[in-house]
C-alpha cells in the first residue's frame, strides 16, 4: 500500500535521512524504533506528506504523493492519511464530537454524515457519553482516543502515529495499543507507528529499527 524509495532529507548541512527504503502492506502494523535523532519522526512526516524529501519518492495507493502540491496534496492527504500525535492537538473550544468531525468537514461531507460516522467511532471507542464534552473535561486517555477517532473519520488508507502513547500512563497506553490491534483485526486498518514504547513495538506485525538516518 505504501512504498518509499531512496528517501533523503537534510536541514541545512545536517543530513537526517540518508537513503531510506520502506514498504507497508495493507492491514499491517509497523513500528519504527530507534534512538532520538535517528530520523524516525522526519520519515513519518515525509510518509504523511507533511514534509517533502530532498530525494526519493513516496507512493501511496499508486499515487506518488511527494509530486503533489497545493490543494491536490491537501485533498489526497485528507482522504487517505490519518494522523495521531503524542499530544492530541484537540481544539479546546470544540466538543469531542466536533473535534472528530473536523477532517470530514474539510472533506466537504455533510454535517449529518460526519456526525453519523463520528458517533459510530465514539461507540467503537466506548466514548459516546463524552460526545458533548470539551477536551478539558476528558482524561488523557479519553483525549487520545478522541484523536484516534478523528484520524479514522474519513476511513483513511493508513494511519501514521508519532509516539501515540508517549503521554499516557501504562494502563491507558496498554488500552490504546489494544485498540490498534482491534482496528487492524476488525477493519484491516494499516498503521505506521513511531514509538519508544517496547510493549507497543512487540505487538506490532513488524519492527523497523532506524539509526543515524538509515533503516538497519
Amino acid at each position: 500500500m505504501l512504498k518509499a524509495t531512496g528517501i533523503k532529507k537534510a536541514y541545512g548541512t545536517l543530513s537526517i535521512l540518508k537513503g531510506v527504503d520502506f514498504e507497508v502492506a495493507k492491514g499491517e502494523i509497523v513500528s519504527i524504533i530507534g534512538a532520538s535523532g535517528a530520523g524516525k519522526s522526519t520519515l513519518l512526516h515525509i510518509l504523511g506528506s507533511l514534509d517533502k524529501p530532498d530525494e526519493g519518492t513516496v507512493e501511496l495507493k499508486g499515487t506518488v504523493i511527494n509530486k503533489l502540491s497545493g490543494e491536490l496534496l491537501s485533498v489526497f492527504r485528507n482522504q487517505n492519511i490519518g494522523f495521531i500525535f503524542q499530544f492530541h492537538h484537540l481544539l479546546p473550544e470544540f466538543t469531542a464530537l466536533e473535534n472528530i468531525c473536523i477532517p470530514a468537514y474539510i472533506a466537504k461531507k455533510s454535517k449529518k454524515d460526519a456526525e453519523k460516522r463520528a458517533y459510530e467511532l465514539l461507540d467503537l471507542l466506548g466514548l459516546r457519553e463524552r460526545a458533548d464534552h470539551k477536551p478539558n473535561q476528558l482524561s488523557g486517555g479519553e483525549q487520545q482516543r478522541i484523536a484516534v477517532a478523528r484520524a479514522l473519520i474519513n476511513d483513511p488508507a493508513i494511519v501514521l502515529a508519532d509516539e501515540p502513547s508517549g503521554n499516557l500512563d501504562s494502563a491507558n497506553a496498554s488500552a490504546l495499543h489494544q485498540l490498534f490491534i482491534n482496528l487492524r483485526d476488525n477493519f484491516n486498518q494499516t498503521f505506521v507507528i513511531v514509538t519508544h514504547n517496547e510493549d507497543l513495538a512487540k505487538i506490532s506485525d513488524r519492527i523497523v529499527t532506524m539509526k543515524d538516518g538509515f533503516i538497519i
